[in-house]
């Protein structure tokens, strides 16, 4: 019988940035998140993928090393997908898969804001400490970029 904790294998966090769609959407980028994120000390094409592909190493300030992917790329519906690929020291869990969207707030008292959603999709094998762990850090990274559009 196993003895662990049944759970959803999937996150989402969202955040109403007080900054226009052009402005929150130019940082969202794979090799732009460390100009926002303060975890990541560093970000960096790898070389030798095909022309096709499009993968970053993320260098996390504690010194976790995440090789991403980018699956989907949209600049009219304004969203980013992409995976974990590859990682150091290694994940606990098989597969995730990240999607970023951006919507511009048309009315009311945020009008001219934008809508951040940050949603993860992880493998049937990833635990409750991995979903805690990926909403505090979207969570984190949703407000450094809030603070980071602010500065502005």
């Amino acid at each position: 019988m196993s003895s662990s904790i049944p759970t959803s294998t999937s996150v989402t966090e969202s955040a109403v940035i007080e900054a226009p769609l052009s402005q929150v959407w130019h940082l969202i980028k794979l090799q732009d998140f460390p100009n926002f994120w303060t975890k990541l000390s560093k970000s960096e094409h790898i070389k030798g993928t095909s022309p096709e592909t499009d993968v970053v190493k993320w260098t996390f300030k504690d010194g976790t090393e995440l090789d991403v992917k980018q699956e989907e790329h949209s600049t009219i519906d304004h969203y980013i997908t992409y995976s974990v690929i590859a990682s150091t020291p290694a994940l606990s869990y098989s597969s995730v898969i990240s999607t970023i969207r951006c919507f511009a707030v048309t009315s009311g008292a945020k009008e001219g804001s934008t809508f951040v959603q940050w949603s993860a999709h992880f493998s049937s094998d990833a635990d409750a400490g991995v979903i805690e762990d990926a909403r505090f850090k979207r969570k984190e990274a949703l407000a450094d970029l809030a603070n980071t559009v602010a500065k502005k």
